[in-house]
């Protein structure tokens, strides 16, 4: 039996994959300039977010979203780091809840492995 607290997780993703449609400009305007092409790559995870909310919603593919989402918030890591070292992050966000936000990807990735 699968536990709620999966479909909870599920939810989570599909919801913050929704709304890199629907407010796209926050999203981007905390893609590191470096990173080319930055409102296809804000869409594109986007896509990726929400096809891994709903692929852990069934046996079949849930090992694989697992993986999925454990890579994507690696590379997540990088965009999180950005906002840490960038100045102009410091006048909108708290230096703390910035480091916060790094350092939640590391127990959200441990909520994925939990699965496994």
């Amino acid at each position: 039996m699968t536990p709620w607290h999966l479909y909870v997780m599920a939810g989570m993703y599909i919801l913050i994959g929704c709304m890199h449609f629907i407010k796209p400009k926050a999203f981007l305007s905390v893609m590191p300039r470096y990173i080319p092409a930055g409102l296809t790559m804000v869409y594109l995870s986007g896509l990726v977010e929400i096809g891994l909310g709903v692929a852990l919603c069934f046996e079949a593919t849930r090992t694989y979203a697992i993986w999925g989402i454990i890579v994507m918030l690696i590379v997540f890591l990088i965009v999180h780091w950005y906002m840490i070292v960038d100045e102009k992050f410091h006048k909108k966000f708290p230096k703390p809840v910035l480091w916060f936000r790094f350092f939640l990807q590391f127990g959200l990735m441990y909520w994925a492995y939990f699965y496994l």
